[in-house]
């Protein structure tokens, strides 16, 4: 059995032989998937790819001889640094299903496709329209499949498949497997292995005899399942069309490279070089790059650019300021105080207690959700709180805890452009692991969905939240159990976030770009306390002058930032030109 594995392993390349369709592609909404084995001219199959249409990306696999290809175009066609993979479906080692709290399903509704491909978005990859992927419900070329939250409802994966037997008469028998997709919020472990597995026993039972996927040599985690599923490398090679949302993978790192940007700069940088704008990086790990059109050059880190004035942002970093400025303006603000120095908390602090019930204890000037701790009730938690956020500002503000949900809104040009709740991080037992061990599966997950931007920190903030509901770090929770594991909401303390745009209140987005003007800042964050989205009431915490626009897909906040920048460029955006206009 192992040699005779070998030896088919050693057969990667499928043949293009009679009984195959010539020059074959499957239209997959987001682009074809060309097979390239079935070109015999190396011209032909360049000019395929050429064919790319604005808000596509063409991929050519299989392509035998991709230097021959690259020299028909060599300015327009780039060598994918992806890796190729098989699994001989024979081989194929089912397991015993132990998912709990999703299922995993075909394509069934509408709503499933606008789902799908909000997925897309939200995991950076090339959207698909969702009418064409409600139209290839009933195909027997594509294959759509989707996970969904057993509570929520919520799509929370998806996958599709291309059965090569039916989209082109395949005679080699095979299959292969793309856009595999895990919402970044998702709680739940497994969900991509379940994706995975479902499609392999999909076309098992068509007879197929292997499933191909291609993945970027750089995705660890997603070449260790396939390989933990019996998955091979194979001598596979593919093709794409150079664009702006590609660039990262053939310009390389190094001087004007974008190796090391973090996914806000890179968001922004991306949209640059769709417009044709100029990119230079000066500094990749801090997010500081320059971005040049015509005459005019503007230097940036992340989103923040020197059109916000020193002003503006000494405002909003020093939240105290930034409280009496919103007061004087007659935006509704939490009641704050400095908290007393020294190392023990003081009769003001215990007064502002006592009246209001519940606080919070921030650094004057701290960012990243570092030092904030959430519904301190009583004077042993405010002054640990208090000591906590000491090791970042010397000042520490209270303010009276604020009940409702965590509301960013990114106001753009003095717009509203998105909207999103900030919830806080949790985890869902599996009746077997530890507190601690299911936080830190969690975290992994959500520095992965977030390139490295997200993670929950096992601290005292983590212990305080988790003892106050009754559980510690080394309790083992039921199966299905969701245990919030801190109070706030921040991304980088583990937060997840959900779009609300199309929910939002008239009121609250007034609310949002009155305070951006009363800061005089041109792009900011204005962070909320509301009852609902839906509704007028609120109370703005604070603004953030640098807020991360990749938070906030599908949204267009990366256009309206360059809008900003650049406005000349904006009619020429909306207009299209020759270079694909893909969602990064």
């Amino acid at each position: 059995m192992q040699r005779q594995r070998a030896n088919r392993t050693l057969q990667a390349q499928p043949d293009g032989e009679p009984g195959a369709a010539a020059e074959a592609s499957i239209d997959c909404g987001w682009g074809d998937l060309i097979m390239a084995h079935t070109y015999r001219e190396p011209a032909r199959l360049a000019a395929a790819l050429l064919r790319e249409s604005p808000g596509q990306r063409h991929l050519a696999f299989y392509v035998r001889d991709p230097h021959v290809v690259l020299a028909e175009a060599p300015e327009s066609l780039f060598l994918d640094p992806s890796h190729s993979f098989r699994l001989w479906l024979t081989d194929y080692q089912s397991a015993h299903s132990r998912r709990r709290g999703f299922s995993v399903r075909r394509l069934r509704t509408r709503a499933d496709a606008g789902a799908i491909n909000r997925l897309y978005a939200s995991c950076g990859m090339v959207e698909s329209p969702a009418a064409a992927i409600w139209k290839a419900r009933a195909s027997r070329r594509l294959s759509y499949i989707i996970a969904e939250d057993r509570d929520s409802g919520a799509i929370i994966g998806t996958a599709m498949g291309v059965d090569h037997v039916n989209a082109f008469d395949d005679p080699s028998g095979g299959c292969s497997l793309w856009c595999v997709a895990v919402d970044p919020q998702a709680r739940h472990p497994g969900i991509g292995e379940a994706l995975v597995r479902y499609l392999i026993e999909h076309f098992q039972a068509r007879g197929r005899e292997y499933l191909d996927l291609s993945v970027m040599h750089a995705n660890r985690g997603a070449i260790g399942l396939y390989e933990k599923l019996g998955f091979q490398r194979v001598p596979v090679f593919c093709v794409k069309r150079r664009n702006a949302i590609n660039a990262p993978l053939f310009t390389g790192a190094g001087p004007g490279g974008f190796d090391g940007l973090n996914p806000y700069a890179m968001l922004i940088v991306r949209e640059a070089l769709r417009r044709g704008v100029a990119v230079q990086v000066l500094d990749a790990e801090g997010g500081y790059f320059r971005l040049r059109w015509g005459g005019r050059q503007v230097t940036c880190r992340e989103s923040l650019s020197e059109l916000t004035s020193a002003v503006a942002m000494s405002r909003c970093q020093d939240k105290r300021t930034t409280h009496r400025v919103l007061a004087a303006e007659g935006l509704r603000v939490p009641a704050q105080r400095l908290a007393d120095s020294g190392d023990e908390i003081g009769a003001g602090d215990r007064a502002f207690l006592a009246a209001h019930g519940a606080l919070v204890a921030k650094p004057a000037d701290g960012e990243q959700g570092e030092g904030v701790a959430v519904d301190l009730r009583d004077a042993e938690s405010l002054a640990a709180a208090v000591a906590d956020a000491r090791r970042f500002d010397s000042r520490v503000l209270l303010e009276a805890c604020c009940p409702g949900e965590d509301l960013r809104v990114v106001v753009i040009g003095y717009e509203m452009v998105a909207a999103a709740l900030r919830r806080p991080p949790a985890v869902i037992g599996d009746g077997h692991s530890r507190l601690r061990e299911l936080i830190e599966a969690q975290s992994r997950r959500r520095a992965a969905a977030t390139g490295g931007e997200s993670r929950i920190p096992l601290d005292a903030e983590t212990e305080r939240c988790l003892a106050a509901a009754g559980h510690s770090l080394d309790q083992v929770p039921a199966a299905g159990a969701q245990i919030r594991v801190r109070r706030t909401a921040n991304l980088h303390t583990g937060g997840t976030i959900h779009d609300v745009t199309d929910e939002l209140h008239p009121a609250l987005a007034e609310a949002a770009v009155r305070a951006a003007r009363a800061l005089e800042i041109p792009v900011v964050g204005v962070d909320m306390m509301v009852p609902a989205v839906d509704a007028s009431d609120y109370v703005i915490i604070e603004a953030n002058e640098r807020p991360g626009l990749a938070n906030h897909e599908p949204q267009p906040t990366a256009e309206r930032f360059l809008d900003l920048l650049f406005p000349q460029t904006a009619a020429e955006a909306a207009a299209g030109d020759d270079t694909p206009q893909v969602k990064p």
